[in-house]
């Protein structure tokens, strides 16, 4: 996903700017499911060391609630909490659920050509359609979307991907399983693999992950099983990816950092653990 330049305070109406160093001071309002969990005793200490945000202990059902027209500008599919109040689904839910499974917020269906994603630029951060250049993008072949509670520093080089600086957006993800999702939905899914793409210069993450939900699900745990089980995936993502802006913009395509090639799990799993201590210090800034 493109940056949008700005991106909108937790819970809040107020924009941030990438490069605004005043924020301690700003009225933010800090959401209480990252900063702070709970030891064994009930104590609540700051988190320093665990992998992630803390982790969902239960099941959360999340509804969504569509305003506007689909296919015009003022379409916007917002999520609602169990109590029927709007949040964000960039900010509010939870990133990990287990260990080793996540959280995912689809902003396109497979097989659907509504180019769709967050607003990070606006209140509760919606699913909007993303209209750049005037016209729908393009049909995918998977689920696609954003883990929630990560961001991509635009003011942080990666000099392990060409010293390339984040996109300012969340992470995105590409899920391979078998069934169709909605917009708005929240799945459950484990990551596989992971793609450094470069977009016009800027690193844009792409984690592939499986939904818990799919039937082959317990067959694939890292990069190997994915071309074992769903021959010939990471190559259509590869090339999609790569390929698209040249295929519907007539625009030069993408490329890939690290070898051109799909990194295995663990190194998916830095990537989202970096990326979620990037939005935690985001959201500090806020406090």
């Amino acid at each position: 996903m493109a940056a949008t330049g700005r991106v909108f305070g937790l819970r809040s109406n107020i924009p941030i700017s990438s490069d605004d160093v005043s924020l301690r001071n700003s009225p933010f309002r800090r959401p209480t499911s990252i900063s702070y969990c709970s030891d064994d005793n009930g104590n609540s200490a700051p988190r320093r060391k665990r992998l992630l945000a803390c982790a969902a202990s239960k099941d959360v059902q999340y509804r969504i609630k569509e305003e506007g027209q689909v296919e015009n500008h003022d379409y916007r599919v917002f999520l609602l909490d169990s109590s029927g109040k709007k949040i964000s689904p960039w900010h509010d839910i939870p990133l990990q659920l287990d260990d080793g499974v996540f959280n995912f917020v689809v902003e396109i269906p497979k097989d659907t050509n509504l180019r769709m994603e967050v607003a990070t630029d606006e209140q509760f951060t919606p699913i909007k359609q993303d209209e750049r250049g005037g016209r729908l993008r393009c049909n995918l072949s998977w689920n696609y979307g954003l883990l929630p509670q990560t961001w991509e520093d635009p003011s942080s080089a990666n000099l392990e991907v060409e010293g390339a600086f984040g996109d300012n957006d969340p992470v995105d993800v590409i899920e391979i399983g078998d069934s169709p999702a909605n917009i708005g939905d929240v799945l459950k899914v484990k990551p596989l693999a992971a793609l450094a793409l470069i977009d016009e210069g800027k690193l844009d993450w792409k984690i592939i992950a499986i939904s818990l939900k799919d039937v082959r699900e317990t067959l694939v745990n890292d990069v190997d099983d994915v071309e074992k089980f769903f021959p010939g995936a990471l190559t259509s993502i590869s090339s999609f990816f790569r390929d698209y802006k040249m295929i519907y913009g007539g625009v030069r395509g993408n490329k890939y950092g690290l070898g051109n090639k799909p990194l295995n799990k663990d190194y998916a799993l830095k990537v989202i653990r970096e990326s979620n201590e990037a939005w935690s210090k985001l959201s500090k800034r806020s406090s």
